[in-house]
């Protein structure tokens, strides 16, 4: 993830990041289409992040994984027609090695995203490959350039900035009205 503030972020760390979250993905999905076109049948589910909504002390992780979302649904419209589905996914906070790293357990940090989320706990790895398998269904053909946030409701936390715009003491849009 390479967290750390705008100013401590390099271009090694975007080129790290770029290589793996976007090059390879577009690498793989190059090398597939002639196979997958000729069955008529194929499922792309690419692993974005909940972090591509953005997230503090963070520059070059989430740009990379918006970019993969962006290529996914520019994937949905040049595929779909032979029959090939692609949608991403945003995971996030899950309870594995990456995110015990990053955060560490029992600090008042962790502690905190952790009870941000409204099913009141972290995913697991199992969430995020049950999400994949629906995504890689046959029966999920009609799912396309979606993307599905696997992340305990925690997305759902976005809508105050739209909520305070509504409602807001003194809170608008321009011109006052609403």
């Amino acid at each position: 993830m390479r967290p750390g503030p705008l100013e401590a972020q390099s271009l090694d760390d975007l080129e790290a990041a770029v290589s793996l979250n976007l090059r390879c993905a577009m690498q793989c999905l190059q090398a597939l289409p002639p196979g997958m076109k000729g069955a008529g049948f194929a499922r792309v589910a690419n692993i974005s992040s909940r972090a591509a909504l953005g997230m503090r002390r963070r520059t070059v992780y989430p740009a990379t994984k918006a970019a993969l979302i962006g290529m996914t649904k520019v994937w949905a419209l040049e595929l779909g027609r032979h029959g090939i589905t692609a949608n991403a996914l945003g995971p996030g906070p899950i309870g594995a090695a990456p995110f015990d790293a990053a955060n560490p357990p029992g600090s008042p940090a962790t502690r905190a995203i952790l009870e941000a989320i409204p099913v009141g706990r972290a995913g697991e790895p199992a969430d995020v490959a049950h999400a994949v398998a629906f995504l890689l269904d046959a029966r999920s053909g009609f799912v396309t350039g979606q993307v599905l946030y696997v992340c305990g409701g925690r997305s759902r936390r976005g809508a105050p900035l739209l909520h305070n715009w509504l409602r807001g003491p003194g809170i608008g849009p321009p011109g006052g009205s609403r």
